[in-house]
């Protein structure tokens, strides 16, 4: 018998919100700021680059990141 795991789609689902959910308080307190659409183009550039040149490449966090930075542009 192999081996199943019928929920994962739910565990990767629900680790997915709690990186994403981090990475914007942690933005959030940062900046000092409330929602994503008030940050700017510079702050988006330096969170950007936190992402692809401090973070390890296969650091989970990067999503979180991903998720944030799309989302403000979206808001463009």
């Amino acid at each position: 018998m192999a081996f199943e795991w019928s929920g994962v789609h739910k565990c990767d689902e629900h680790f997915a919100n709690e990186i994403s959910e981090s990475v914007n308080q942690f933005v959030f307190e940062y900046y000092k700021i409330e929602e994503i659409e008030q940050l700017t183009r510079e702050q988006i550039d330096e969170l950007d680059h936190f992402r692809t040149k401090v973070l390890d490449e296969h650091s989970v966090m990067q999503a979180g990141f991903s998720n944030l930075i799309s989302q403000w542009e979206l808001q463009e």
